[in-house]
């Protein structure tokens, strides 16, 4: 196997698992609770496909609701003039907090179907557990900025900025720290500075 075949598996899954939620998303909204071979069909994969990647029709039809509920980058940022990083990863924050504490019961339960898949036999893991919604909005965010970073720089910035921008952050504020939700919000505004300061060149 080349290399370029090894690294378009992964990406290729991804797509996959993509797919079946916006089908899952489109069918939704014509008012129906689909079945997973309708789901299937509509993102034309094998209905054993869609087994691979979501244990059950509710797992699969909870986190496509979910996948709506997220903006989209070009919506996010639609109008906006500013390259300031900090405030553009700001902007993602509040966007995907308040999403999230509009959705927390049904993204608890989506982290529930995602550790089980973690503790479920190895026969597919080599399938992603999760769609990775924030990084592509992390990604936009500092992209009008990007000179000001190294590219290694860049990339762990934006690997660092996933751990607080996101539903575990909220568990672990709720759950573990137990701040309110102004307090949360402090603490994830002066994470984002700090991680942007800390990666900007010295002459940015």
């Amino acid at each position: 196997m080349t290399a370029a075949e090894a690294q378009g598996r992964p990406n290729q899954r991804r797509r996959t698992r993509k797919d079946l939620l916006q089908a899952a998303a489109r069918l939704m909204k014509q008012g129906r609770k689909p079945s997973l071979e309708e789901i299937a069909e509509e993102a034309l994969v094998s209905r054993a496909t869609a087994y691979r990647y979501f244990p059950s029709v509710e797992a699969l039809l909870l986190e496509a609701s979910l996948d709506v509920a997220v903006p989209q980058a070009e919506d996010l940022f639609h109008g906006s003039v500013s390259d300031d990083p900090v405030a553009r990863l700001d902007q993602v924050d509040a966007a995907l907090h308040d999403m999230i504490l509009a959705n927390e019961a049904q993204l608890r339960m989506m982290l529930v179907h995602s550790l089980q898949r973690g503790l479920a036999s190895e026969k597919n893991s080599d399938l992603p557990a999760r769609q990775n919604r924030r990084t592509p909005l992390i990604q936009a965010a500092l992209e009008p900025a990007r000179h000001q970073f190294k590219p290694t720089s860049l990339q762990t910035l934006s690997r660092a900025l996933a751990l607080i921008i996101g539903t575990e952050a909220m568990v672990v504020f709720k759950d573990v720290l137990q701040l309110d939700d102004a307090d949360a919000r402090k603490v994830k505004r002066w994470a984002i500075r700090a991680l942007v300061a800390a990666a900007r060149k010295p002459n940015a």
